[in-house]
């Protein structure tokens, strides 16, 4: 039975979603010992409000921007680049709602919002021709529109913060439907759509492919580089969408702040859910586990009345101690030191102490 019972927890615990799991779950204990009411949801004026239900629509553009992150770092690439077109696209939106009579057009918000994604997604091609087109490392092509990019979201907004007062394009972020934050929707709506082109489709075995060798995919006759081109401009895409949330969420546009730093935060969803660095297999459930282990570590921080100084160290070895547990390497390191051997007593040779055998 004890075999057994270790067989089993082996395998559970080498699942690529175990250890994110426990985590997450030891975070919300630790914030209901703190807080009971945390994990409490209740219904206001036709709204779902609680501590979980924030959690999770603050984590939406995070979702939406690990989703294009996956798909990059499945070919073995990086976007360095998401947080600078997640503010192009909020000050393009905002920038165009501003100048219109009235904000609060449906059909004017519309407009804005295929404006934002049209010139997302063509900074995503733009990285994606660098990288398959040009050979340029991903790093360094997503670095140049990284810092381009960001210096771009200032001059849309000539360095201002443009505010805006539009309910339709406030509900993008901030605004519920049917009970439920529509941010929550519509990351749920990507993510069900991300998972059905990759996993019911050959979509999914082609990125890994690509991911796994590229030059060996070329030779299968896999056209690798339009994969490349196709995930680029779905991550800017992507990045696109969370662009609105964060404007919407505070109606408003600052090209310097909106989205800063968000590419680190996806790297890391996406490396806590399982996904490799190298390319060749990737987790769409993983990154969405990751993005909210992120936020939820993120409201146990300001809960807890952390101070500044220490929130991103705290934050720092929580996701240390993740990659750790999950690390192969590790824990058969573990696993041997573990299972060290006594040391065996000394043995005297007789023939050396002259007793005949």
């Amino acid at each position: 039975m004890n075999e057994r019972m270790s067989a089993r927890w082996k395998v559970l615990s080498a699942h690529h979603l175990f250890w994110p799991v426990v985590v997450l779950v030891g975070l919300i204990v630790a914030n209901v010992i703190y807080r009971p009411s945390f994990v409490s949801i209740e219904m206001r004026d036709g709204h779902l409000y609680g501590s979980l239900i924030d959690i999770v629509r603050l984590s939406a553009p995070l979702i939406l921007v690990g989703l294009g992150m996956t798909m990059v770092i499945a070919t073995g690439g990086i976007d360095l680049s998401v947080g600078s077109v997640v503010a192009i696209s909020g000050a393009i939106a905002c920038l165009y709602i501003s100048k219109q009579p009235d904000q609060n057009a449906v059909g004017g918000v519309l407009i804005a919002v295929v404006l934002g994604l049209l010139v997302a997604t063509v900074l995503g091609i733009w990285n994606g021709v660098l990288v398959a087109g040009i050979g340029i490392q991903p790093i360094i092509a997503t670095l140049i529109l990284m810092v381009a990019g960001r210096g771009l979201a200032q001059l849309i907004t000539k360095g201002q913060i443009i505010t805006i007062n539009s309910s339709p394009y406030k509900l993008i972020g901030a605004g519920y439907v049917l009970a439920v934050p529509f941010a929550i929707l519509i990351a749920a709506a990507v993510t069900a759509l991300t998972w059905a082109l990759t996993r019911r489709s050959a979509l999914g075995m082609l990125i890994e492919s690509v991911g796994g060798n590229a030059e060996a995919s070329r030779l299968a006759g896999i056209r690798s580089r339009r994969f490349m081109l196709f995930v680029y401009a779905f991550s800017a895409f992507c990045a696109g969408i969370a662009g609105f949330m964060v404007t919407s969420n505070v109606s408003s546009a600052d090209g310097n702040n909106a989205g800063l730093w968000i590419e680190l935060d996806a790297i890391l969803a996406v490396v806590i859910g399982g996904t490799s660095l190298a390319g060749g297999r990737f987790s769409i459930s993983g990154t969405v586990l990751g993005a909210l282990l992120i936020q939820t570590l993120t409201t146990t921080v300001y809960a807890m009345n952390i101070s500044p100084q220490t929130s991103l160290l705290f934050k720092a070895l929580v996701v240390i101690a993740v990659c750790l547990i999950q690390a192969p390497k590790f824990r058969a390191a573990l696993g041997r030191r573990r299972r060290r051997p006594p040391t065996a007593a000394p043995t005297t040779d007789l023939t050396k102490v002259g007793v005949n055998a």
